[in-house]
């Protein structure tokens, strides 16, 4: 691909080739592939299917609405312009089957990583990149064994992606995939970077010792508190008016916890009034980086990350499982998250469901490239008239 797209540019003829997805994918896999040791397999002259054309093929099932299944995949590699433009041979049941036992999901993590550095870097209040960190669970099948585990009583079978979303970009910057009884804020211990701020739901805020470790880490947070929890109040903080127009109606320096030596570090809590309850919002900067307004306004947007999962889930259509050990399934959420960084990438934003239809109607042949951007272009102006509203 010639050149990184940005959402401000238009589309023309002559760009025709930035949306071929399947072929940027192809152009990314190839250079990660040199930055890692693949196995020995993909080497061996007598091997028919390469990774190149298992992964595009794969792809294609998430892009492609006509197509959903394992079989149907095989299936479609055997047309003549599937081969083409996608996949260079026809590819069997089984060769789709084992490739995923021989691949190494770190290939498409690189991948992933190479194309969330090519969203521009937005920094937001406190002069940091701020990130929202949840995590979704997917349900898995009966048989998937290593996705077992026992939830409220009952045993159930799902896998858990563990997602930091940047907030200005709206768009997945780092993700871990574990089985559904992984911990979130173990995985989230290995995703923070230094000098970022995190956004986080309650689930996070039970864990006192972990504020001190992003404290000395470097990270900063705004994370919401579970309602019993121990606030040791030491020092009152005036608000302003901006801190009142944000509904917050008090904020001061305390420690957490109800026994002496398992208290946290130092922290600012701003209690805010919603329509429904109080939200208490515990962050470790200081109202000279960071305002009681402002810790509030960040934390409204955490509803993001929840449109995302939905967007993966429902419009990306990522319900299926094409693959089901643990490496197959890692390889097909990886392959979403690669996906929803192309579209973003090509369309300037996250795609919505009318959006992604008319996607998949050019990726079919049906739409014109005219037609696509006229059909995206009448999608971003009824966006921005409801943001303005």
């Amino acid at each position: 691909m010639a050149g990184k797209p940005t959402p401000q540019s238009q589309l023309t003829e002559r760009d025709l080739s930035r949306w071929r997805l399947v072929e940027d994918f192809r152009t990314r896999l190839a250079q990660a592939a040199q930055t890692l040791t693949l196995h020995p397999t993909w080497s061996d002259p007598q091997r028919l299917l390469q990774y190149r054309d298992y992964l595009s093929l794969f792809l294609l099932g998430l892009l492609n609405p006509a197509v959903r299944t394992m079989r149907g995949l095989c299936a479609a590699s055997h047309l003549r312009r599937v081969q083409e433009e996608v996949c260079s041979r026809s590819v069997s049941l089984g060769s789709f089957s084992e490739a995923q036992t021989v691949l190494d999901p770190a290939l498409l993590a690189e991948v992933f990583t190479q194309l969330s550095r090519a969203l521009p870097v937005t920094k937001g209040a406190a002069q940091r990149r701020w990130l929202i960190q949840d995590g979704s669970l997917f349900d898995a099948l009966p048989r998937m064994y290593w996705a077992l585990w026992r939830r409220q009583g009952k045993a159930q079978s799902q896998v858990r992606l563990h997602l930091s979303l940047d907030l200005a970009q709206n768009a997945p910057a780092r993700a871990a995939i574990t089985p559904g009884k992984g911990c979130e804020r173990a995985a989230w211990r290995t995703l923070w970077q230094r000098g970022e701020g995190y956004v986080a739901d309650r689930y996070y805020g039970e864990d006192y010792q972990l504020f001190g470790e992003m404290d000395r880490a470097g990270v900063a947070f705004v994370v919401r508190l579970l309602e019993e929890a121990v606030i040791n109040v030491e020092e009152e903080l005036p608000l302003s008016q901006a801190d009142r127009q944000a509904k917050v109606i008090r904020a001061a320096w305390v420690r957490l916890g109800c026994r002496a030596r398992y208290r946290s570090l130092r922290l600012r809590v701003v209690w805010v009034q919603t329509d429904k309850e109080v939200l208490r919002l515990a962050t470790n900067l200081g109202p000279e980086e960071l305002s009681a307004g402002e810790v509030a306004l960040l934390y409204q947007q955490r509803w993001q990350v929840e449109l995302f999962f939905r967007w993966v889930k429902c419009i990306l259509g990522c319900r299926h499982w094409l693959a089901q050990s643990p490496g197959g399934v890692a390889i097909e959420l990886y392959l979403a998250l690669i996906a929803a960084l192309l579209l973003q990438l090509y369309s300037g934003q996250a795609p919505n469901r009318r959006m992604m239809e008319l996607i998949q109607l050019y990726l079919l042949g049906v739409a014109s490239l005219d037609e696509l951007e006229q059909g995206l272009e009448r999608q971003r102006q009824r966006f921005a008239r409801r943001k303005k509203s």
